[in-house]
């Protein structure tokens, strides 16, 4: 059986705290706004597909849709 921990344990056994109960400094995490990575202004991320890519891909659709058909008369033709 284990003795429960004491919620409220005495400051002066307690690492990291100055006397009076004060935090010395490099003991606290930093600010939550101080541990982002990125710098400069916010922009909302593009939502969905460009252009470029999205007509690409249904390009290559295409020609293989045709591809297929053309070559489903060739075998129906012969």
């Amino acid at each position: 059986m284990t003795i429960p921990s004491n919620p409220d344990p005495d400051p002066r056994r307690t690492p990291g705290l100055d006397r009076g109960g004060g935090v010395p400094p490099g003991e606290t995490p930093p600010a939550e706004t101080g541990t982002g990575t990125g710098t400069g202004p916010h922009r909302r991320p593009k939502r969905g597909w460009a252009g470029g890519p999205l007509l690409v891909v249904v390009i290559i659709v295409l020609v293989c849709a045709a591809f297929f058909a053309a070559y489903g008369i060739v075998l129906a033709v012969r």
